[in-house]
């Protein structure tokens, strides 16, 4: 075990810092941890922001949000390794001043650049692609990312006196801590009451406010200055300017913007025009009131097979047309279930008309939650929710799912749901889909029909299902507009309908909750449509990443092992909770919460041990995570047991946040130890763990939910983790 390294005189940690002038002096210590506290606090709410904001402009799916926290991360520890330069800083608490004060500043800009430059720089309405994503978040993360960055290691520089080492640890255990306080104000106060522009206006009130007191306690009295006028300038335009608004309409430029909003799912927007409202959100629409093809193809292809259906099941795009289109038929009443109430409350204010039918009960949750907690039995199931791109959707869309709702339908009863976009040509991607979802009904379904419209339409049962639609519309008296006899005639042809029949394959996977296989088709369908340089991207990350790795030694690249495991994990928790509690938006918070907590926990605990602790106790922390990620699927069958057994609030309130606090412990402890084990300066040694650490967290973040969930499931990511740790803990323990 290594000799643990002795104090560091003063002025090896502040050079050139002027000793003589009464106008420069060093803040109080507690003044410079109340800072890092601040950053810390600002960067995640920065982040949530940002993120959702670039989600709006790239219409994301996994992979796309695997790229923005790849790049969040990646960027960030460019910054810690752009710290190592702080060193050679005449003046250490003038450059923190001034990273206080530009990370105040920045966010507001970059979503205001973001807003308003979307439609200059991309054809407006174009769904951008995988490079333009990479280099447009890129572009836009790196200011304040590469500056938090260099202030984490410029935080350990201006700490280190006494013991530098453990000066590193307290860094890291602070930032998490402010990690804490932010996430938590976000997820539970900020984004209930306020738009980004408004969010983004406490961070950078707490680093405006740092900056100046710590300008002031340092003496640097024109930096102080300059601090005051910033913030004097950013209290006048929040008060005296709507960004939000404005950047609103100048981003959806020419339609009418009569509402914008954020709630727990998103940004929300509706445009007005011709009387007709189109509901956005996070940039992608919803639905439109008046997209009268897809409303009735979805009602009316259900409501054929059931004509006589008295209780219908409708989940999502109510607002759209498809209930106003089932109540159509003599049906005595229509279960909505829509998960984001905020999304009601609009449609009621805007499209009173489309809601009004006393036969329509409206459900303000979750479908999957709705339908396990039901005792109501229903005669038709229409799951109108989007295609399977992400894991959110492709929940309604498994074997796990479809087996609940089949419990809710009566004997003979019909489930209606639909996917991709089908004119005269079956391509591989779609074939691929269909032979999955059409493999998956049958698992739990006798009898599977597909119905070639607008988009492929699945219906599935016990009963007996037949293509005379346009019959069924005629004996029940329902009117139509799109759905008739004549566009029938030709869009229900048997040669179309032949041709989906030869995409169904007996040896498809079946798509699963631990394993979706159909989000993974659906991803790759994106890809496809995108052509690009994806293999030289793709190429030279690869050959980036083995120059990096091969220069690693033992205990950076135990960090970069526990960095990527605590990414890899803490995505396999939230994933495990959507699958064990239907939705995981209502509880984000609280879980990301619970596992910065047992960073900040683990980091302060083995920071008390420092003393005692070295290089073959983090080989022991590498053993020990290694043995939580290979228990982890185990620990989310027996939290879904719970839940089934009735104690779902034990199961999400307290077991799932408990579960993310320990893995948090552990890859908390590892950092402060990693310091300890290999310190080489408190500048070098904070610039060459915070950077292996996130760019862990990068590689963890891209590839796990965007590849290795939907290829290997959820026990085989862990298993991979596992083994990852197990390596790196024996390199550290025989090096």
């Amino acid at each position: 075990m290594a000799d643990p390294p002795g104090p560091l005189p003063a002025e090896a940690d502040f050079p050139g810092l002027p000793c003589g002038l009464p106008t420069r002096r060093m803040p109080p210590r507690w003044l410079l941890l109340a800072a890092v506290c601040c950053l810390g606090a600002s960067a995640i709410i920065t982040q949530l922001v940002l993120l959702r904001e670039l989600l709006c402009l790239l219409a994301g799916n996994e992979i796309v949000l695997g790229i923005l926290l790849g790049n969040w991360f990646l960027l960030t520890g460019l910054g810690t390794l752009l710290g190592r330069r702080t060193g050679r800083s005449a003046d250490a608490i003038g450059e923190l001043v001034l990273a206080h004060l530009l990370v105040a500043v920045l966010p507001a800009g970059s979503v205001l650049a973001l807003r308003t430059l979307r439609n200059v720089v991309l054809v407006r309405g174009m769904e951008v692609g995988i490079v333009q994503s990479v280099v447009a978040s890129g572009l836009l993360l790196a200011p304040y990312c590469l500056i938090a960055g260099y202030v984490l290691t410029l935080a350990c520089r201006l700490l280190a006196s006494g013991r530098p080492a453990e000066s590193i640890g307290k860094v890291y255990a602070l930032d998490v801590l402010g990690d804490i306080g932010g996430g938590a104000l976000f997820s539970f106060v900020l984004v209930h009451l306020l738009g980004h522009f408004g969010i983004l206006y406490v961070p950078a009130g707490m680093n405006l406010a740092a900056g100046v007191a710590v300008a002031v306690a340092g003496g640097r009295r024109g930096l102080a200055v300059a601090a005051g006028l910033v913030a004097a300038g950013a209290v006048a335009v929040a008060v005296a300017g709507d960004l939000d608004g404005a950047s609103v309409a100048r981003e959806y430029a020419g339609a009418n913007v009569v509402y914008q909003g954020n709630s727990p799912y998103g940004r929300l927007v509706v445009t007005a025009s011709d009387g007709r409202h189109v509901f956005y959100e996070n940039g992608c629409p919803l639905w439109s009131t008046q997209d009268v093809e897809r409303a009735e193809e979805a009602a009316h292809y259900a409501m054929a097979q059931r004509p006589g259906a008295r209780d219908v099941l409708l989940i999502s795009a109510g607002v759209s047309g498809t209930a106003r289109e089932v109540l159509k038929w003599p049906v005595r009443r229509v279960d909505y279930v829509e998960r984001d109430p905020r999304v009601v409350e609009l449609a009621r204010r805007f499209a009173p008309g489309l809601l009004g039918d006393a036969r329509l009960v409206v459900h303000g949750t979750d479908g999957r939650v709705f339908v396990r907690r039901s005792d109501r039995r229903f005669d038709v199931a229409i799951l109108d929710v989007g295609d399977p791109g992400t894991f959110q959707v492709n929940r309604f869309y498994t074997v796990d799912f479809l087996r609940q709702l089949r419990r809710v339908l009566r004997d003979g009863g019909v489930v209606a749901v639909s996917l991709g976009g089908y004119e005269n040509y079956l391509d591989e991607h779609l074939a691929r889909r269909i032979a999955v979802l059409h493999r998956t009904l049958k698992a739990v379904f006798a009898n599977v029909l597909m119905l070639p419209g607008g988009r492929v339409f699945f219906l599935a049962g016990d009963g007996e299902l037949t293509t005379d639609v346009a019959g069924a519309l005629t004996r029940a008296g329902v009117a139509s507009r799109y759905v008739r006899a004549e566009v029938l005639d030709a869009t229900l042809t048997p040669d179309r309908l032949a041709e989906l029949r030869r995409a169904v394959r007996d040896d498809a996977p079946v798509n699963r909750d631990a394993a979706p296989v159909l989000t993974y088709h659906q991803v790759r369908y994106w890809l496809g449509k995108h052509p690009g340089p994806r293999g030289l991207l793709v190429g030279l990350a690869f050959v980036a990443l083995a120059a990096y790795a091969i220069r690693l030694r033992a205990v950076t690249a135990a960090i970069f092992t526990t960095g990527l495991a605590g990414s890899a994990l803490q995505v396999v928790v939230l994933v495990g909770f959507q699958i064990v509690h239907g939705t995981v938006y209502d509880k984000v918070g609280l879980i990301v919460t619970a596992f910065m907590a047992g960073l900040a926990g683990g980091a302060f605990l083995a920071n008390r041990l420092l003393g005692r602790w070295g290089r073959r106790d983090l080989a022991k922390i590498e053993f020990a995570l290694a043995a939580c990620a290979a228990l982890v699927p185990v620990a989310l069958v027996a939290l879904g047991r719970l839940a089934e057994a009735g104690a779902e609030t034990l199961s999400s309130g307290v077991a799932f946040p408990l579960l993310a606090g320990a893995l948090g412990v552990l890859v908390g402890m590892a950092f402060p130890v990693a310091a300890r084990a290999d310190f080489r300066g408190a500048a070098r040694t904070a610039s060459r763990l915070y950077t292996a650490d996130y760019v862990g967290a990068c590689v963890g973040a891209l590839l796990v939910g965007a590849l290795l969930i939907p290829l290997v499931g959820i026990a085989g990511v862990c298993w991979i983790v596992a083994g990852l740790s197990v390596a790196s803990g024996l390199w550290v323990r025989f090096s």
